[in-house]
This record gives C-alpha cells, structure tokens and sequence, in this order.
C-alpha cells in the first residue's frame, strides 16, 4: 500500500510542474515522433493499448511494459520526409520480485548538409545534424495497477552546437477484471535542459506533454477500439502560446467551438483481427488534418493505415501516415522473441 501512494504522489508532482507547451515551440522535438509502425497505424499514439508481446508499447507508455516481454529485441526504422530518417532499438528484461527492465536508444538523423558562408558560397565541407535519447524504462505492478517510469538522457547535435538534457517519463494503466477494458494517464518528456547550444545561451522547454487514454476489446467481434487524449496541459492547440505583435501581423479569428477542441486532443484507433497472427488497423489525428490540411484538396492527411503479421518468434508491423500531398511516411517494426519457449 505504501508503494502505491508514493508513486501516485510522485507522478502527482511531475504532472503539476508540467508548462503548458505545444509542438514547434520547444526544443527536442523529436522526442514526440511516432517510431513504432503499430502507433503509427493507429494514429499516432495510444497509450493504453495491452498487449504483453509488443515491446513498442513500453516506449508510449512505461506502464505496459510487462514481464512476458523479457529477453525480446526491438528494431524500428521510419523513412521520414525528405532525406530524413529515425528509429528505435530496445531489449527487455525482467527480475523476480524487483520489476521489468528494458533498454533503447532513439535517434534521428537529419542527413548531411553543405556548408556555405552568411553569403551562401559553398565552402565545400560537409557537416551532419542528428539527436539521440537513451531509454532506460522501469515497471512493475500492485495487483490490477501497473505503474512505470522511462529515463531519458539526452544528446543533441547540429553541426559544431550541441546541446545535452534529460526527460523522463510516467505511466500508469489499469485493466477491468475480465482485461477488455484499459485506461491510462501518462506523462511524457518531464525535463529540462542541461547545456544549451551555444555558451550563455537560454534554457529552452522541452514538449511536455500529458496524456490519458482507453481501450476496449469487443466481447463478440475481434475488434479493439483506442482512443488517446494528448497534449492536455494545453488546451487551445488552434491558437499559440505566446501573443502576436498585432503590429506587423495579419490576425486571423480562429475561436472554435468545444467540440473542435476537444477532437484536436483525440487520436483514435481500431485494430481488426482476422486471426491471432494478422492484424489490419487504422487511425484518425483530427488536430494533425487540421494543421496540415491542404484547403482546395483535402486527400487523406490526418489518416493513417497498416498491419501486423507473426511468424514463428519473430513479429512485424507496418504503418503508413499521411501528413500532407507531398508526401507520407513509412514506418516498419522487427521483433524477434528471444525465449525458447516461445
């Protein structure tokens, strides 16, 4: 009992001292970025998804990483836009009466660019941008309550300034009696940076960012449903943080009704299984389609597809999301389990 107040109480602080902050206005904003091709399909993120075989699930949420997990190997690859390319790697582990242990490493790496002068002449060397997360993840359980934490330092790079900081993130999920039904609220990237870019620089925030979910297994149709509320430290995501200098500005009106709000937090998912080793899935990202909508064509942005197939001791997943016309991307999950018995 002691130990499940103390991580309720802890996990209490870290959500009250989260800023209110949306994408593009923090720095490591790559630590928002959907690596797992499962995620990918239903959205973008579902954090309350249960499923004891999917390492995946523990990098969304810390909470889900479960001791039948152990001694599997994660590898994650995603072809971004452009030249742009990121993944994840993990391996997990578990210890009789001390929890569940994994650890990963998530990078991106943004390509090699062309140096020039402040006049644009080539200078002709070549440099490199990438950034780095290590994940140290930790659960374990008090009776139908699962609870977890992911420990990230981190190291960013962008030519010859390079910045270090450190994030961490809480989970925590619950599941019905019979197992059909999980909820769970998340905390994601409670940090700071360490060392700025460049000397006497100022500290800037990273994307804190407060997340609850549910889902719900059909009793008499092989169908999970998902649905993850994001970003709820900050709940106008239509307008910015901070105030336009109505000076040099066009301002647009862009007040919009409760519901419209709350969709823009909601990121929902299906999952359909035709049988235990093929899954179809699909997702809907309301506030993604709103902001990279196109206007005179609308096409599939903010939707997203894809489909796990298991063979044997190794899994595969594949996802595809439509950011805008130019382009989607393609993301792919490898799992092998480890275990004799599998």
């Amino acid at each position: 009992m002691k130990r499940k107040i103390y991580f309720v109480f802890v996990f209490s602080l870290m959500v009250l001292a989260g800023k209110a902050q949306i994408g593009g206005e923090n720095t490591y904003q790559f630590l928002e970025l959907t690596n797992s091709a499962r995620m990918a399909a239903l959205g973008g993120t579902q954090i309350a998804i249960s499923d004891s075989g999917d390492l995946n699930l523990a990098y969304t949420n810390p909470s889900m990483l479960h001791s039948e997990m152990a001694n599997r190997i994660l590898v994650n690859y995603v072809n971004y836009l452009t030249d742009i390319n990121y993944g994840y790697v993990s391996y997990a582990r578990s210890y009789d009466g001390i929890g569940n242990f994994a650890l990963g490493m998530h990078y991106i790496n943004y390509g090699k660019f062309d140096e020039a002068t402040e006049t644009g002449e080539l200078t002709g060397s070549t440099f490199n941008a990438a950034e780095y997360a290590l994940n140290i993840i930790y659960s374990n359980s008090y009776k139908r309550l699962n609870y977890g934490a992911n420990l990230k330092p981190i190291l960013s790079s962008f030519e010859s300034y390079q910045s270090i900081g450190i994030a961490a993130d809480f989970g925590a999920n619950i599941s019905s009696k019979t197992g059909n039904t999980t909820v769970a609220l998340v905390a994601r990237n409670v940090g700071t940076q360490i060392t700025t870019y460049y000397e006497n620089g100022n500290r800037e925030s990273i994307p804190f960012n407060l997340q609850v979910g549910i889902s719900k297994r059909l009793v008499h149709a092989p169908v999970v449903l998902s649905a993850t509320m994001q970003h709820l430290n900050h709940w106008d995501l239509a307008s910015p943080d901070e105030e336009p200098d109505f000076s040099t500005e066009t301002i647009y009106d862009r007040k919009e009704s409760f519901l419209k709000q709350t969709m823009r937090h909601m990121v929902l998912g299906i999952e359909i299984l035709p049988s235990e080793n093929f899954i179809l899935r699909a997702g809907y990202n309301y506030q993604r389609r709103q902001e990279l909508l196109f206007e005179d064509k609308a096409s599939l942005v903010g939707l997203s597809a894809g489909f796990g197939i298991k063979i044997k001791r190794f899994r595969l997943d594949y996802g595809i999301s439509r950011f805008h016309l130019a382009g989607s991307s393609n993301l792919f999950s490898l799992s092998i389990n480890l275990n004799d018995n599998f």
